[in-house]
């Protein structure tokens, strides 16, 4: 079980670093939450592989300070569709 978690930890962030993937968009494309995710990549993986941590932290602080960007566009994006059904 303990090495379960440890291959999903390294698999999760090797995923994330290669695409630039967010926490969400990684759950979804191995249909496990986002919080397992997060978890995973955050915690266990600092201690078993120290550089793919360093690397999906830059992933994770890039999406970060992306984050409110988009959000601003999918606002946008909601209200304009919402005015062309008008």
């Amino acid at each position: 079980m303990k090495q379960d978690r440890t291959e999903k930890s390294c698999l999760y962030g090797r995923y994330m670093v290669q695409n630039g993937a967010t926490v969400r968009e990684t759950a979804h494309f191995f249909g496990t939450s986002k919080s397992t995710v997060h978890k995973l990549v955050t915690g266990r993986l600092k201690q078993v592989d120290p550089s793919l941590y360093a690397q999906v932290r830059r992933v994770l602080d890039t999406n970060k300070a992306e984050r409110h960007i988009r959000g601003g566009q999918a606002t946008r994006e909601k209200y304009l569709h919402e005015k062309e059904e008008m």
